[in-house]
């Protein structure tokens, strides 16, 4: 087969929403379509024993959440599609931020009965900054929730985006009768115990479909579905592409019902790889010279060999295993011979993977978020990747001083896999750690005694506003306690101001110096 029909056959997406809208139970669903899984678990199965696939960490499946984005590969039909479940959690929004860099497309869960929630609504924008097209799941059918049209108002409205209804349900909860599939013109009919029943439009007025037709439910959708065909957007694939229209389907991934018709169809219409920014200009996906970018590490996945995972995005041409690539930051060159495509946890070694795929690339402690490995004569790296500043901070220490050993590796690997932000302190070089919640350190402690044996005390030093300095400018006779100098791990000056005040203040007594905010400063615009 051709670089590009391999190319092609490639969908990458993320899956996004509000914790608790189903997220990770839709992807058990699709795991189950590509014959991963023999049965669906559920994200919080402590009863059952039954966890979900891409829930693998001991943490998540204690807390019932995802804290941490999971990658899934399987073949679906003539597709190979890479899922890449994030966590829905606001506290681990960066490493969900950083995997929308990696995908092509994104499907958005929405839960019928909430509507937009807060991360939806964040996670949004990000996509829309970065303009990947955006299909949205309607969830959560199966209970009593809001109305559709009242859904679908909601969206154009919050998310200032055109909404085209890929099918219409027919009541909910427990008068929930199943949905008009406008796409194949059929009606798919619920009939409980996981089962559906598939009736072209043209044979719903046989005598044995009267029961179903007859009923009040089905009579007045059937008049609110006539209404939105007349008055509703006319569908354009070209402005799903561009982010200007998302198709939304009804289901429910827990009963389920219409995930099978949702994922065919999605997968029919998401976009292929396409081309990448690199300091050398565009690359395209069917450039036979090998490239791609590393969008997150993960040490620990398997505990019993302490190993350290490199999850790298093929942006072009042909990946072989024990092929010879050059590190773009540093020039040298690295054997990729330890590779690996995932379900979660579990891992298979790849010979061989094509533009859009996704695999685990072994790391003897050599990289670094963001770094770009390639082959050829040519030098490039791709667009460096956004970096978000923490909003709480903490010291931390060992509590048994003759651990420091364990302590120092620790912080350095969860730090270089980006689940926590460390700085020093510029006097005493005590170490600080940054978050954008608290539940980052609930996790980090937990790992730090799992799988490095170290017990820490973390300190709260309270919010802060971080600004970055240029070294230039440093005068550390301006700082104290109240407004702490510290340095990033790439050894930049930062200030930890301790409240808008302090930093207005300080903004209008010493105007020369630059205060850099390295949110404004990493927009997504300028990621790709």
């Amino acid at each position: 087969m051709s670089l590009h029909d391999e190319v092609n056959k490639r969908k990458t997406f993320a899956i996004i929403s509000h914790p608790d809208a189903g997220k990770t139970t839709l992807t058990e669903r699709l795991l189950l379509f590509g014959n991963q899984i023999r049965s669906a678990g559920t994200v919080k199965g402590k009863k059952t024993g039954k966890f979900a696939a891409s829930d693998w960490m001991e943490i998540e499946k204690q807390r019932g959440i995802s804290v941490t984005s999971s990658v899934m590969n399987f073949p679906y039909n003539d597709y190979q599609v890479n899922i890449l479940d994030t966590p829905g959690h606001d506290d681990f929004s960066e490493d969900t931020y950083r995997t929308l860099t990696a995908v092509d497309s994104v499907v958005m869960i929405i839960d019928a009965t909430k509507g937009i929630e807060a991360q939806t609504k964040k996670l949004f924008r990000v996509c829309r900054m970065r303009g990947i097209p955006i299909f949205t799941f309607i969830n959560k059918l199966d209970r009593e929730g809001r109305e559709p049209l009242e859904l679908l108002e909601e969206i154009e409205e919050v998310l200032d985006i055109e909404t085209y209804p890929m099918n219409w349900p027919v009541g909910m909860g427990k008068r929930f009768l199943g949905i008009f599939d406008r796409d194949g013109k059929q009606f798919i009919q619920h009939n409980g115990n996981e089962e559906e029943t598939y009736i072209p439009y043209e044979d719903l007025n046989k005598p044995e479909h009267q029961d179903l037709v007859s009923q009040a439910t089905y009579q007045e959708t059937k008049d609110e579905l006539s209404l939105v065909e007349e008055a509703g957007d006319t569908f354009s694939l070209d402005a799903v592409m561009s982010g200007e229209q998302t198709p939304v389907f009804f289901g429910s991934a827990l009963a389920p019902f219409g995930v099978q018709t949702f994922f065919d169809t999605f997968i029919s219409m998401a976009p292929t790889p396409g081309p990448r920014k690199s300091t050398e200009g565009v690359i395209d996906p069917e450039n036979p010279d090998f490239s791609g970018f590393i969008f997150k590490i993960q040490a620990n996945m398997n505990p019993a060999h302490r190993d350290r995972v490199a999850f790298l995005r093929v942006c072009s041409g042909k990946f072989e295993r024990g092929m010879n690539v050059k590190l773009a930051r540093t020039g040298k060159p690295v054997k990729l011979s330890q590779t690996q495509q995932f379900v979660a946890s579990s891992r298979d070694t790849i010979e061989e993977a094509y533009a859009g795929d996704i695999i685990g690339v072994y790391d003897p402690n050599a990289y670094r978020i963001g770094d770009t490995l390639m082959e050829g004569k040519t030098h490039f790296e791709y667009k460096e990747l956004p970096q978000f500043p923490p909003e709480l901070f903490k010291s931390v220490t060992a509590s048994n001083v003759m651990k420091s050993k364990q302590f120092k590796k620790g912080i350095e690997q969860l730090v270089q896999e980006g689940a926590i932000q460390l700085f020093k302190r510029h006097d005493n070089e005590a170490n600080i750690l940054g978050a954008v919640g608290e539940l980052q350190y609930d996790v980090f402690k937990y790992r730090m005694k799992n799988e490095y044996n170290v017990e820490v005390m973390l300190e709260s030093i309270g919010e802060r506003i971080p600004r970055w300095l240029k070294e230039e400018q440093v005068d550390a006779s301006l700082f104290d306690e109240r407004n702490q100098l510290v340095r990033d791990r790439e050894g930049n000056y930062v200030v930890l101001f301790r409240n808008e005040f302090a930093l207005n203040w300080f903004k209008d007594k010493h105007p020369k110096t630059e205060l850099i905010d390295l949110f404004e400063a990493n927009k997504f615009e300028q990621t790709y």
